[in-house]
């Protein structure tokens, strides 16, 4: 990563995305403004940033298809959702797109800044090492998982997920565990969010080819690896 990260903000509306990469600028960061659908699409291909940041409704093409396009093409991308479509479908939707994280309208730019810190420093932070859960073998490297010849593709935040899980087996991971140290949250018990929950379904549809069970569910209390 450069010495200033390289943030894309799409986003058609001037006075929203003016004022982000004012903020990100001013917080050391180098972004890089986009109001269309199709030319953010075209720089988020290009590479090189350490963060897409993009609005859902854009002309041209929307957010959701950026997101699903630049997951592809660069896996390891970090990317975070800005939208006011905040209903739990358009959330799904999002993280099923790719996404690591999703940030509703109006939010407060404090807040925002936290949350894009926190994704940038653990995307720069993942580590390029492999363990296992049993016969499962993580490559945080490769984004993988695997047990002999089945084989899945995972995401960065999948990866934290789990190494936060296989760090603590045995023992349960709250929702607010998971909040502070993956999502980045200061005040994860203050949050009415359902992310960690979503992304734990995701997770588990992904890893069924190598383990339909491997991360069990403690009815009020969060969540265990089983190896």
């Amino acid at each position: 990563m450069s010495a200033k990260p390289r943030i894309l903000v799409v986003e058609d509306e001037d006075s929203i995305r003016v004022g982000i990469c004012d903020v990100l600028a001013f917080k050391g960061f180098d972004p890089v403004g986009i109001a269309d659908g199709s030319e953010g699409l075209q720089e988020a291909l290009k590479g090189g940033f350490d963060l897409l940041l993009l609005d859902v409704m854009l002309p041209g093409v929307d957010g959701f298809s950026i997101c699903r396009q630049a997951r592809a093409a660069h896996p390891k991308q970090a990317i975070m959702m800005l939208t006011a479509r905040g209903d739990e479908g358009s959330v799904l939707e999002g993280f099923s797109s790719g996404a690591d994280d999703y940030v509703s309208k109006p939010f407060s730019l404090a807040q925002l800044m936290a949350r894009v810190q926190a994704l940038v420093r653990r995307a720069a932070e993942t580590k390029q090492e492999a363990f296992a859960v049993g016969a499962v073998q993580i490559d945080a490297g490769r984004l993988t998982a695997s047990r002999g010849e089945a084989q899945v593709e995972l995401s960065p935040r999948d990866v934290e997920v789990l190494t936060v899980l296989v760090r603590e087996e045995g023992r349960v991971v709250s929702r607010a565990d998971l909040l502070r140290e993956v999502w980045g949250y200061t005040r994860p018990d203050a949050l009415e969010t359902r992310c960690v929950d979503m992304h734990i379904a995701k997770l588990r549809r992904k890893l069924k080819p190598v383990s339909p069970s491997m991360i069990e569910t403690v009815r009020g209390a969060g969540y265990r690896v089983r190896a």
